[in-house]
């Protein structure tokens, strides 16, 4: 039995399928764009979203890079490709050494190569060089992942980065727009609670249901998913 909510969404499909109404009007059906989803929960919303734009989807993997003795506190993030994104902040302050930082490294990639395993499967990462890169999730609360995800893409040589949501924290839009080129939020409550609120089912996503969303738009290539089709192959 669903929870009520004043204002928010049935579900993810609905989320993104009004989400992909907004950036439809913004943005059209550009030839650049790419959408990145972020596993697990972004990833229904993004596949909705890169049906309305017919556009390419694929996910966005990043890996914070805790502190060795507060997990919880990132000191930067890693993502595919080699890339590598710091928090000189946190790092001055908390005086982590080259050895401390490697092994956390290390051990985040370990994860990032099984994550990228799992879900692409045998399939090529969507190149974003010179593309714009529309990075989407299912909400945000903090935004460290969020910030993690558009700093890794644009890393990655995305032109243009635009972070995408149905639903977020004022406080964390606001802190967000020095990263994304654009921000595009459906909704931002206020007093904020959590994601999870603004939903009516807000069940788990599984690893299963991110594979099967991603092997609909994509066969042996790359593909792409267009609105009025199941599924259209790229190249």
């Amino acid at each position: 039995m669903g929870r009520e909510v004043v204002m928010g969404f049935r579900n993810r499909v609905e989320a993104g399928r009004s989400l992909a109404g907004l950036l439809r009007q913004r943005y059209g059906e550009s030839g650049d764009l790419v959408v990145l989803g972020l596993p697990r929960g972004g990833v229904p919303v993004a596949f909705e979203v890169a049906r309305g734009l017919g556009a390419p989807l694929d996910v966005i993997l990043v890996r914070k890079l805790g502190l060795p003795s507060r997990p919880e506190l990132a000191m930067g993030a890693v993502g595919e490709g080699g890339v590598r994104v710091l928090n000189p902040e946190v790092l001055r302050a908390t005086q982590v050494g080259e050895a401390e930082l490697a092994e956390v490294e290390r051990r985040e990639r370990e994860e990032l190569e099984r994550q990228a395993g799992r879900y692409r499967e045998d399939r090529v990462r969507v190149v974003l060089e010179g593309r714009t890169a529309v990075v989407v999730d299912d909400g945000i609360a903090t935004g460290s992942t969020a910030r993690a995800a558009c700093e890794v893409a644009r890393a990655q040589g995305a032109a243009r980065v635009v972070l995408a949501v149905p639903v977020a924290s004022p406080a964390s839009i606001a802190e967000l727009v020095d990263i994304a080129d654009e921000v595009e939020c459906l909704e931002t409550p206020e007093p904020f609670s959590a994601v999870g609120a603004c939903y009516v089912d807000f069940s788990p996503t599984s690893d299963e249901e991110v594979v099967a969303l991603l092997r609909r738009v994509a066969g042996p290539g790359v593909g792409a998913v267009v609105p009025g089709a199941e599924v259209r192959a790229g190249p």
